[in-house]
């Protein structure tokens, strides 16, 4: 009684078609030459969790990747922080003073907060987002963020402020325009955002022109 001899195996490199040691030099199906099975990396569904190939809407992408919206939907996150501490307000009566919307906060309309907060979750929010399926499920959550902004900024317009005892006079500052503009432009990135699903570009290949299954 002993152990059968060992077997070397040999397999192609793409489609894992396995061969005995001697039987063939290079896959009869793909021209390729063989290489032998122990020194082949995994393969992508060996890579895959519970052996399910992952689809190519799932399949993560580098955080550097501001493709498919991305880079817009951060970039006006990113211009409307500094606004937020620029003059949204002049006010010319009863004095001469120069209001941001961070002064506006910290002294009378606590709400205006929300802006700020706004601008800064909708950056972790679209930079965490590494699939297109992650894109897609997060176009509500950060349509929401994007609007918070616009909505501050159009209460501020339709409801200016006022004094009770005294005359006030004052101006709008264009950063407040411009906060306003950036929000309605975030929203519409926002709906967009992981762009068409019949038209995927991955590592291992493209969707356009074909229908996905």
């Amino acid at each position: 009684m002993a152990y059968a001899a060992r077997v070397a195996l040999l397999a192609c490199p793409f489609c894992r078609e396995m061969f005995e040691e001697g039987e063939a030099k290079a896959c009869p199906l793909c021209g390729m030459a063989l290489t032998p099975f122990d020194k082949l990396p995994p393969s992508l569904d060996a890579e895959a969790e519970g052996g399910v190939p992952t689809v190519p809407e799932a399949e993560r992408r580098p955080i550097s990747d501001l493709s498919r919206g991305k880079g817009p939907l951060l970039a006006v996150a990113l211009l409307g922080m500094p606004l937020f501490f620029l003059p949204w307000i002049h006010l010319r009566l009863p004095y001469e003073e120069e209001l941001s919307a961070f002064d506006l906060s910290r002294h009378r309309l606590g709400w205006l907060w929300a802006v700020a907060v706004a601008w800064t979750v909708l950056v972790p929010t679209v930079l965490s987002r590494r699939s297109i399926v992650q894109m897609v499920g997060a176009r509500v959550a950060a349509a929401f963020l994007a609007a918070i902004p616009g909505i501050s900024t159009a209460i501020l317009l339709l409801r200016p402020p006022h004094g009770t005892l005294l005359r006030v006079t004052f101006s709008y500052g264009w950063p407040l325009y411009a906060t306003l503009a950036l929000s309605l432009v975030g929203i519409g990135l926002s709906l967009r955002l992981g762009g068409k699903r019949d038209d995927i570009q991955v590592k291992r290949g493209s969707s356009k022109g074909q229908t996905l299954h």
